[in-house]
C-alpha cells in the first residue's frame, strides 16, 4: 500500500495531522479532510517541473484559464489552470492545438479533491523541433517506400460516389459541395465528420477513414479541411494517419489547406489537391466540357466519314471508267484465244507421244518376240529338262532310265532316256546351238 506521508522540508517538522496507513483501521478509519490534507502535503514537496505537450482544452473563465496538455507521444492527459495574473505576463495568445513548453507544479485542491498543476510560465514550442520532428518523420516513410508514384492508385474519371472527410459545418464542405455539383450535378456524397484539428483529430480521422474505405460505393476519398496555422494542421503529419491513409484500398485525395500548407499527408495520398475547390475539379469532369467535347468528337467524326464516303465514291467512279470494266469482254476474249492455243498444242503433244509409244511398243514386241525361246519352239524344236531343271545339253547327262521333261511349242511332254543314239548332225543340234 502507498503511503501518503508528507516530507518534511528542511528545517520544517513533520506535519501532526497527516494520517498514515498503519494509523487507521476499519475500526478507527480516518477522515476524508485529513486525507486529502495528507495528499496535498506530500503533492505541495514537488517542484516545479518544465514539461511539454499540445493544449486540447483551453477554457477561460473569471479572468483564469482551466484546460488540459496532452502529450506529444501518447494520450497521457494533465489538468493545467492558469491564473489570471500569470496569463497577464504571457506574450502569446494560445488556444487549443498549441503545442507550447510549460512549467508547472502540482497541486491539489481539498475540498473538492482535484489534482492539478498551476502553469507559472508557457511558450510556444520552437518551430525548429517540430519541423525536425516532420523531417525525420518524412525521411523514414520516403525510405520505406510510402511516398513513390508507383505505390499510388490512379482516382477513377467520373466516380459514382465520393467519400468526404471534413469537420462538421465547414466551409470546407461547403467548398468540395458546391464545385463538384456544378461540374457533375448528379454526383452523390458519403460525409463523415470528424475533428480536423486538436486530439480528436487524428483518432477521429482514422475512424473514418476505414468507416469509408469499407463501403464498396465509395469509389474515391477525400481528406478536406481549408487551411489554417501550421500548429492546427500538425495531426495530418501524424504517423498513426499517415500509415491508415497508406494501408486503404480506395484511393485518397488531400485536400488540407492552401498552397503553402504542406502536410505530410500530400505525401502519403493518391493524390494532393491544393484546396478542397481544386480537389472538386480534380474528382469530377466539368459536364459542360465534356458535353462540348463529346460534339466535337461527334463533328470530327461526322466529317472523317463524309471524307472517306467521298474518297471512296472518287475510287469507284475512276474504276468505273477504265475500258477493261466498261467491256469486261474484251479481256475474256483474249484468255480465251490464249486458252485455245494452249489446248490445241497440248493436244498435238499428247498425240505425238502417244504414236511414238505405240511404235516403240511395236519395235518391243517384235524384238521380244524374235529373242523369245517359245518362237524356236514354234518351229518345232523342243528342250529336254532333267528333274533338277538342268537343261540337257549332252547325252552324256542323260544316260538310259533317265526321267526327263521334253517341253515343245505347245505345252510339255514326260520322257525317259534310252541312252545315247548315234545320229548324224540335224536339227537338234542346230537347236542346241541356237539355246547356247
Amino acid at each position: 500500500m502507498t503511503e501518503f506521508r508528507a516530507q518534511p522540508r528542511p528545517g520544517e517538522t513533520p506535519d501532526p495531522e497527516a494520517v498514515h496507513p498503519r494509523d487507521s483501521s476499519a475500526e478507527a478509519p480516518t477522515s476524508v479532510a485529513r486525507l486529502n490534507r495528507t495528499i496535498r502535503g506530500f503533492v505541495e514537496n514537488w517542484g516545479s517541473v518544465w514539461v511539454e505537450g499540445e493544449i486540447t482544452s483551453w477554457n477561460v473563465r473569471g479572468g483564469n484559464v482551466f484546460g488540459r496538455l496532452k502529450d506529444l507521444g501518447s494520450d497521457a492527459l494533465i489538468a493545467i489552470r492558469v491564473w489570471s495574473k500569470t496569463l497577464q505576463r504571457m506574450p502569446d495568445d494560445h488556444k487549443v492545438g498549441d503545442r507550447v513548453v510549460a512549467c508547472v507544479k502540482a497541486d491539489y485542491f481539498v475540498r473538492q479533491g482535484d489534482f492539478s498543476f498551476t502553469v507559472s510560465a508557457m511558450r510556444p514550442l520552437g518551430l525548429g523541433d517540430q519541423l525536425e520532428r516532420l523531417e525525420r518523420l518524412r525521411a523514414q516513410l520516403r525510405s520505406e517506400g510510402l511516398f513513390d508514384a508507383a505505390r499510388k492508385k490512379p482516382v477513377p474519371f467520373l466516380p459514382q460516389c465520393i467519400g468526404l472527410i471534413t469537420g462538421e459545418r465547414s466551409d470546407a464542405e461547403k467548398d468540395v459541395h458546391r464545385n463538384a455539383e456544378l461540374r457533375w450535378p448528379r454526383v452523390r456524397f458519403r460525409t463523415v465528420y470528424a475533428a480536423v484539428q486538436g486530439e480528436r483529430c487524428v483518432p477521429e480521422t482514422i475512424a473514418a477513414l476505414q468507416t469509408l474505405d469499407a463501403d464498396p460505393d465509395v469509389d474515391v476519398i477525400v481528406i478536406a479541411r481549408g487551411g489554417g496555422d501550421p500548429q492546427h494542421l500538425l495531426g495530418f503529419s501524424d504517423e498513426l494517419l499517415l500509415r491508415a491513409v497508406a494501408a486503404a484500398s480506395t484511393p485518397v485525395v488531400s485536400a488540407i489547406g492552401h498552397e503553402n500548407d504542406r502536410p505530410l499527408l500530400d505525401d502519403v495520398a493518391d493524390v494532393r489537391a491544393s484546396t478542397p475547390t481544386d480537389a472538386a475539379k480534380r474528382l469530377v469532369p466539368d459536364v459542360a466540357e465534356q458535353r462540348a467535347l463529346v460534339q466535337q468528337l461527334r463533328t470530327r467524326a461526322a466529317g472523317r466519314l463524309t471524307q472517306r464516303v467521298a474518297y471512296d465514291i472518287a475510287q469507284l467512279e475512276q474504276l468505273r471508267t477504265r475500258p477493261v470494266l466498261r467491256n469486261p469482254e474484251s479481256m475474256l476474249q483474249g484468255y480465251e484465244h490464249e486458252l485455245f492455243v494452249l489446248v490445241s498444242r497440248g493436244r498435238d503433244l499428247v498425240q505425238r507421244t502417244m504414236d511414238t509409244g505405240a511404235r516403240r511398243t511395236d519395235e518391243l514386241r517384235a524384238a521380244l518376240r524374235a529373242l523369245s525361246p517359245g518362237a524356236t519352239l514354234a518351229r518345232g524344236y523342243a528342250i529336254a529338262h532333267l528333274d533338277d531343271g538342268a537343261i540337257v545339253r549332252d547325252a552324256a547327262q542323260a544316260p538310259a532310265g533317265t526321267p526327263m521333261v521334253v517341253t515343245v511349242g505347245r505345252g510339255s511332254i514326260a520322257a525317259l532316256a534310252r541312252g545315247e543314239v548315234a545320229e548324224p548332225p540335224g536339227p537338234l543340234d542346230t537347236a542346241q546351238s541356237e539355246l547356247g
